[in-house]
């Protein structure tokens, strides 16, 4: 059997690995795997070679992805899904693995309806916003390098004694902030999933620093506001001194994880399983450590919420 796997959409930690797990579990199997470059955009234009195992070797610890990543509009014309399916049919491919996130998975689940390609999904997307897994691919990995660089920037701020909004990723998911922000000790944790009250938010600060505390933690998830908007809000509502750090995408690189190393593995290994017993229509996931997998279109249509207890917790720890 002939299976191809490509990365597609923002590329994440554990991709390679992921990349790497999907060909050695298919030589296993002998099963024989080709690497698509630069997601569908590659697959539309023939950009495809056989992976050896000895191709992988030596990348479950680089961060990106081999195989390289693009953003392909003309995927969403039917005439160019229908070439891409006729790509694959050309180089005798019976199963295809799309690494990425929610419109990845959206490209997929078209070649699936249409065309009738059997096709498996490995959540690999840092913001974790996919409702039907309890992590995706990258996320533990983003969350490390953030609470890196909060812990950096807490030596400073307290010797400045100043507050710091630090701005991550995470436009409609708040788990990077969430997470990063409880690890780090952030005093304050603002997420899309929540609206901002900046009374309370200057109420908390300014509680603080009369008891002694010289600076402050508001970790801040891409969506919730305008980082100035924040600065400002605050600004008008205390005599602190405020600045701002914009994480962008550092927190996309770095060497994996182990929890992402070993998270691709098992993900390679369930889509190669399910490509092998003939089924499609399909995306890997995990929930209480445990690999599942479920239909696509059952997945996609999960709404992502916040942890509430989590978040909750969050507002305990920083009194």
């Amino acid at each position: 059997m002939r299976i191809a796997v490509l990365t597609s959409g923002g590329d994440a930690p554990g991709m390679n690995a992921a990349v790497r797990g999907v060909v050695r579990c298919a030589g296993y199997y002998d099963m024989e795997v080709f690497g698509i470059e630069r997601g569908y955009k590659g697959l539309l234009d023939n950009q495809m070679a056989l992976l050896s195992k000895r191709a992988v070797s030596g990348i479950i610890q680089r961060g990106g992805t081999m195989l390289m990543t693009a953003r392909c509009p003309e995927f969403e014309e039917y005439k160019y899904r229908r070439l891409a399916a006729e790509n694959l049919a050309n180089h005798g491919i019976e199963g295809l693995v799309v690494i990425g996130g929610d419109g990845s998975f959206r490209g997929m689940k078209e070649l699936y309806e249409e065309f009738g390609i059997r096709c498996v999904g490995i959540p690999g997307t840092i913001d974790n916003d996919l409702a039907y897994t309890d992590f995706t691919l990258g996320f533990d990995t983003a969350v490390n390098t953030v609470v890196n660089s909060i812990n950096n920037l807490r030596d400073t701020m307290s010797s400045h004694e100043r507050v710091v909004v630090v701005q991550v990723m995470g436009r409609h998911s708040g788990d990077i902030a969430l997470y990063s922000g409880i690890a780090g000790g952030a005093e304050v944790i603002l997420v899309p999933e929540h609206p901002i009250k900046y009374e309370d938010i200057a109420k908390r600060l300014t509680h603080n620093k009369r008891v002694g505390k010289r600076s402050a933690i508001i970790v801040l998830a891409e969506g919730a506001a305008p980082v100035d908007e924040v600065i400002k809000e605050i600004k008008k509502r205390t005599d602190l001194s405020v600045r701002s750090t914009v994480l962008g995408y550092i927190q996309r690189g770095g060497a994996p994880s182990q929890a992402d190393r070993v998270l691709a593995s098992r993900f390679a290994e369930r889509a190669v399983s399910l490509l092998r017993d003939g089924k499609g229509g399909r995306v890997v996931g995990v929930r209480d450590n445990k690999i599942i997998d479920d239909d696509i279109k059952t997945a996609l249509a999960m709404p992502h919420k916040v942890d509430e207890d989590l978040y909750q917790l969050a507002n305990i720890l920083s009194v």
